[in-house]
């Protein structure tokens, strides 16, 4: 028998998702919630996605270790958790800032957030849409 070889993997989810993290907090820094209802909206929605998202990121550690703890690579296992970490911290520090609508924590969040996803590059003419959308029903 063959390999059978899942194209969905844990990593592979956790790329696509810090991706669309990263976009989603760039175009959070191009909004302004006090000018309007528009933008305010679009605000819980970009903040609610990152926060969904990190936690959603965060959830793909423990299947990505799995594997490397298997084969007794704990030390490797470990390392991988202390580095994906703040997934998880910083995914929970801007759910509770979007549910309190505290701007200026959720503008502190995505600072910490954009420090973590700098190198990430994304081009104007990418195919991912506004994954965001709707997200501040999610998050509730």
């Amino acid at each position: 028998m063959s390999r059978i070889i899942n194209p969905d993997s844990a990593g592979k989810e956790r790329t696509k998702m810090t991706r669309a993290v990263a976009l989603a907090v760039r175009e959070l820094s191009k909004t302004d919630p006090s000018k309007n209802s528009g933008q305010l909206n679009e605000a819980r929605d970009l903040a609610a996605f990152i926060a969904l998202a990190l936690e959603s990121v965060a959830e793909t550690i423990e299947v990505s270790v799995a594997a490397w703890e298997k084969r007794n690579y704990w030390i490797k296992a470990d390392k991988f958790r202390m580095e994906w970490r703040w997934a998880s911290q910083l995914g929970q520090q801007m759910r509770e800032a979007a549910i309190k609508e505290d701007w200026e924590r959720v503008a502190q969040v995505a600072m910490q957030v954009a420090l973590k996803l700098y190198k990430i590059k994304i081009s104007e003419k990418h195919r991912m849409g506004r994954p965001w959308e709707g997200s501040w029903a999610r998050l509730h």
